[in-house]
């Protein structure tokens, strides 16, 4: 059953409660209700939470999210309060902590593609649609799509898929007039976003987001448009037909499909731990995203 190769135990801090150990980020709240995000250094790969971690990852993420927020305010507020690392916190926390507003979170993973891979690219074989939307006939993996489309998700618990499902299973499960706003704000967000890192010579093929309403305004939530969140690709590499290099994790889902990790991901053992050249080759493909996008240094 996949899920934490080894589940860490939650850190205690004075004044925070403990509500969730995710998949990379820890959940705490304060005394005043508002929640303390904590990116973490964990990887998750095939439904897996692996034992080694990717040094930096949580803070490049949290820095990321943060510049992206930043460049989206105008399209859709977000839910951070500040970055203040709570009185006691450990000093680890700082750079990866988010403090948010409580928000009433909307149980859907809000997907925007562009390009056509993944799992839109599986469905399409078969049946030449994308969560029921139809598609033209021709396209390949990396294909760009005639504009971009929503295909949302259900939120899946760690060691399950998320599972795509339609825009009218999502107007049954929350309404029409939640489902439309959710369907226009995230095309508009990811039509910025996409434009934005096109300028920078690189393509967001897809992304998800998710949202919550602060009273009654729609309010972006969680991570927005990171590696581990969207699909990045190289501009100048992209080549339609073939799988696209990519500024994320691929690195160690190339390397546990490989011989030399001995793993089947179809089996029941864990995967295994990373070799150090892996670990090192994914962090910089974390550092040079968001070096690319924000025109920053990270160091």
């Amino acid at each position: 059953m996949p899920g934490f190769v080894e589940k860490p135990e939650p850190v205690e801090v004075p004044g925070l409660t403990h509500l969730h150990t995710g998949k990379v980020r820890d959940l705490y709240q304060n005394a005043a209700g508002d929640l303390i995000m904590v990116a973490s250094d964990r990887t998750s790969v095939y439904d897996w939470v692996l034992p080694t971690e990717i040094p930096e990852k949580g803070r490049i993420l949290t820095q990321l999210s943060l510049w992206w927020f930043e460049q989206l305010s105008d399209l859709a507020p977000h839910h951070v309060l500040s970055t203040d690392v709570p009185a006691g916190a450990p000093a680890d926390w700082a750079g990866r902590t988010l403090v948010c507003k409580s928000l009433r979170m909307v149980p859907v993973e809000c997907v925007a593609r562009g390009y056509l891979t993944g799992s839109g690219l599986a469905e399409y074989r078969q049946t030449r649609t994308v969560c029921g939307l139809a598609l033209p006939e021709g396209l390949v993996d990396g294909s760009e799509l005639p504009a971009p489309i929503f295909t949302p998700a259900t939120k899946a618990a760690v060691g399950d898929h998320d599972e795509n499902v339609s825009y009218e299973e999502v107007v049954h499960q929350i309404g029409a007039e939640v489902a439309a706003q959710l369907r226009q704000t995230t095309l508009a967000v990811y039509g910025r976003a996409r434009d934005i890192a096109r300028e920078r010579g690189v393509i967001l093929a897809d992304t998800k987001f998710e949202f919550g309403f602060d009273g009654e305004q729609l309010t972006l939530a969680d991570e927005v448009l990171t590696p581990d969140s969207s699909r990045f690709w190289p501009a100048d590499l992209w080549q339609p037909g073939r799988a696209q290099p990519s500024f994320d994790k691929q690195f160690v889902r190339d390397w546990l499909t490989s011989p030399a990790a001995a793993w089947d991901r179809t089996g029941t053992l864990p995967p295994p731990v990373l070799p150090h050249e892996i670990v090192e080759s994914t962090r910089a493909k974390y550092v040079e995203a968001y070096e690319r996008l924000t025109g920053l240094s990270w160091a």
